[in-house]
């Protein structure tokens, strides 16, 4: 069985309001958080990791929502971590506007399959656009988990990738 984002997102992986006012920032507040927990090893590679993928093309995908990630050669674990911004930020994203969610999934390098499946599970939740209300205005992390949770059980549980 492929870890659900409730299996995924706990409270301490939501960052309520970023201190960041740009696209480095947020990636950075991202790394901080996840080394703080232990949850990887290194910061800056999984800073320089996320540049990478930046660079080439934006993880903005519109709607004032981003999904920066990336595949961590040292990771032994899927990670998915949730952050807002409600001053909104220049994240490049396809339709120029400032993005205010962010969802952030890092992968084991030797799980393209599952990265892929998670990162459309993650999209699919964010098309509604009550969900993106909701997570604009939740007043706390566990309402904004709550929210997140409740939309991501209307889905089919996801099947893990055959390994290769």
């Amino acid at each position: 069985m492929m870890p659900t984002l409730r299996d995924l997102l706990q409270e301490n992986l939501i960052i309520e309001e970023f201190e960041a006012v740009d696209k480095r920032g947020v990636l950075r507040e991202f790394a901080r958080l996840l080394k703080a927990l232990n949850r990887v090893d290194n910061e800056e590679e999984l800073l320089r990791v996320l540049l990478e993928r930046e660079a080439l093309g934006s993880t903005g995908i519109g709607d004032g929502v981003a999904i920066p990630h990336g595949k961590l050669p040292m990771s032994s674990e899927m990670i998915v971590a949730f952050g807002r911004s409600n001053k909104g930020i220049d994240f490049q994203a396809m339709d120029s506007k400032p993005v205010h969610l962010f969802f952030l999934l890092v992968t084991p390098e030797d799980r393209p399959g599952d990265h892929l499946k998670t990162l459309a599970r993650i999209s699919r939740i964010l098309k509604s656009p009550t969900l993106r209300e909701g997570l604009r205005t939740a007043p706390t992390r566990q309402e904004l988990q709550r929210l997140i949770y409740q939309e991501d059980s209307k889905y089919p549980q996801p099947q893990a990738a055959p390994k290769k």
